[in-house]
């Protein structure tokens, strides 16, 4: 899969997120309402999500959707723990002292 561009406004990242989560879901044979009685959304909601006409899901929202694919782990990527500040790494890559 792609790497998101990171010049896409926050509304089509959030549709693009929507789209990969939609193949997520089909890869692993789960309906819309499968998705739903797992994870207390309704249809409306994943549904909305998929096609990208309800990008103002929460975050709640969207871990009980992760959860339900049983993909939460991968939340690990987007935010990792830092073992140094990120002041800290903006010096070491500009190589500036602080």
């Amino acid at each position: 899969m792609a790497t998101i561009n990171k010049s896409l406004s926050g509304y089509e990242i959030i549709q693009e997120l929507g789209r990969r989560y939609a193949q997520y879901r089909k890869r692993m044979g789960m309906t819309q309402k499968d998705v739903s009685e797992q994870s207390g959304l309704s249809v409306f909601t994943i549904s909305g999500f998929e096609n990208g006409s309800q990008t103002g899901i929460s975050m709640a929202s969207y871990i009980k959707m992760l959860r339900a694919l049983d993909i939460v782990d991968y939340m690990e990527e987007a935010l990792p723990e830092l073992s140094e500040s990120p002041r800290e790494q903006y010096y070491k890559s500009h190589k500036i002292k602080p």
